[in-house]
Order: structure tokens, then sequence, then C-alpha cells
């Protein structure tokens, strides 16, 4: 398969619905490693291109078990400051998601990913900002396939649900064959109550929130990873997950290290519980939950690509460490 980088089409509905692909001969034996780009849900700027430094990093670097590489796309919501004419725009341009519509596309992404490349559930997930949210997302019990609930009682008490508190219309995505041995969140958003109260002194937080995912905060918290708990979060949800890596730049101007913290004692829960994996494949079934402290801006690591390639490296090193990982 030729090494070279080519875009894909997911989906039908959105010109949004595409993904850069780049299958890598040298290793086949490898993990393939998708990436999902932050911009709040929204900024038409950031897009699939975003992981281009970062892949050429990779690329460059001798000796990582990287099977191939991938950079999704998904449709965005309305942007104040990027206004589009919705009488005179294509449906297939216009910006106006909703939630679950931004994980919906993920989801049909990676499904479409395994399909083609038959790599099952030999790939890390990479995310950035809320490229991160959708990553922890897609292995979230009330998540991952479109399962959101509400629910009473407090958030520790997360069992008890009454009924479906988001639709979207048009086919679900397929299913996803299996979930991705490791997750990578560099600079992420885990709890959007707590991302809007933490800079409640800026209004962008609040409008990039409702612009996702509306005004009822009992969603938000319901789609938050580091708030949902047992089934209804990661620790139920990704059953055989493996690795989880948290990289967090104390010089980030937009998200805070609070979110980093919060996510990291969410995941203590789920690393404490062994991966559910088939006899055969392994006897260890231990699970690794890792903080990474990276420097610069907020989107310097993806920019200049070196922090966000670090995060990746690291994470490969800690499979090798787990014996998941081709010597």
């Amino acid at each position: 398969m030729p090494n070279q980088t080519r875009t894909v089409a997911y989906g039908r509905v959105h010109s949004l619905q595409i993904a850069s692909v780049t299958p890598l001969t040298s290793g086949k034996d490898g993990y393939w490693v998708i990436f999902i780009h932050g911009g709040a849900w929204r900024d038409p700027a950031v897009e699939n291109t975003a992981f281009n430094a970062t892949e050429s990093i990779l690329r460059d670097t001798p000796g990582l078990s990287i099977a191939g590489l991938a950079s999704i796309s998904y449709r965005l919501s309305a942007h104040p400051n990027h206004p589009q004419d919705r009488i005179n725009t294509s449906p297939r341009e216009y910006r106006d998601a909703k939630h679950p519509d931004h994980i919906r596309d993920v989801e049909a992404a990676l499904a479409f990913l395994q399909n083609t490349y038959s790599f099952g559930g030999n790939y890390i997930l990479v995310g950035h900002s809320c490229g991160a949210t959708l990553a922890f997302q897609a292995v979230m019990g009330a998540v991952s396939n479109h399962r959101e609930q509400t629910f009473s009682g407090a958030i520790e008490n997360p069992e008890i649900s009454v009924g479906v508190v988001s639709t979207s219309p048009g086919p679900m995505p397929p299913p996803l064959t299996a979930q991705p041995t490791a997750i990578v969140g560099v600079a992420g958003i885990y709890d959007l109550r707590r991302l809007r109260d933490m800079h409640s002194d800026i209004s962008a937080y609040a409008e990039f929130i409702e612009g996702a995912f509306g005004t009822d905060e009992l969603l938000w918290d319901g789609v938050s990873p580091a708030q949902m708990a047992g089934s209804r979060g990661v620790e139920g949800g990704w059953k055989s997950g493996r690795l989880a890596v948290l990289a967090h730049s104390k010089e980030d101007e937009l998200v805070d290290e609070s979110q980093m913290i919060t996510m990291e004692e969410s995941l203590r829960r789920w690393e404490r519980a062994a991966a559910q994996i088939p006899v055969q494949e392994l006897s260890d079934r231990n699970r690794r939950v890792r903080v990474l402290p990276i420097s610069g801006a907020h989107d310097e690591a993806w920019q200049r690509g070196d922090q966000l390639a670090y995060a990746i490296i690291y994470a490969l090193e800690q499979l090798r460490e787990m014996g998941l990982a081709p010597q």
C-alpha cells in the first residue's frame, strides 16, 4: 500500500465528513494513530489538516510501531465570527451541528477506517482540546452509540436514568468493531460545566458550549467524560481499553489544569478494573493511566506538532512496556 496521504469521505451529508489517511508500509504490525482536532466544536480554521505538522514528525521518527495515520474532520457548530447565509449556502457546507452530530461523525469515521483497513482494536485515539472530549466520548457508556439519557439524583449515583435527552436526525453510524487500545488526550476538555465556571468572566466559553450542546446543563454533565461514573462513563464503557494518557501544559492559556486533574480522578477508577479481553490474547489485563507534562500554549501542541508527537511517542513507549506493542 503506498505511503501517501489521501483524503477519504466517510459520510455523504456534509463536506466536513472526511478524513486524511496515510497507510504506512513500514509498520504493518503496529498501531494506527487516529487524530481528532479541536477548535471548540466550531472553528472552521481548524480541521483534519491540524495533524499535518505532527504527522510529518512521526513519519520522520525511526522505529515507531505505527501502521497508519489518520486525521478526522467532523461537522461543526455555528461560529459567530464566521457567519453563513443559510439561504445561499449549500447544506453540505452549512455549519450548524449540534450534539450528537460531532460524536456521530467521529464514530462513523472510526468505523469506516476499521472496515477499510482492518486494524480492529490496534489503534490509538488522539484528541486535542474538544477533540480529546470526543475521543473519550467515543468510549463512554452513556454517549457512545448515542445512548444519552437524563438522570435523577447526584452525579455520584448516575445509574438512575429517566429517558433519552438527545436525538439527531439521520442514520446512526455503523458500530465500531473494536474500541481503541489507548487514548491520548492533549489539552483536553473533560468537564463542560467546570470549564464554564472556571472562566465565568469570559462569555465565549458558555457560548461555544451552548452552541454545541444547548443550554441544558444536565446534558453537559451527561456528556462530560470526567463527570459520568459507573456504566455511564469511561469507567464502564471502555471495556477493552489498556492505556490513557492525559497531556497538559502549564502554559495553556485556554484550558486550565483542573480539567486534566478531574479526568485523572475519573480514570483511576477505570484503571483499577481489569480490561475485558479474550483470555487467549493476554494473561495480563492491567491498565495504565499516565499524566504527561508538555510545554507551550494551547494551540502550539498541534501547530508546531512537536508536543503532540511527543505525547503519541510516549503512548507507544508505554504500550511497549506493557507488552502491547511490537518490539
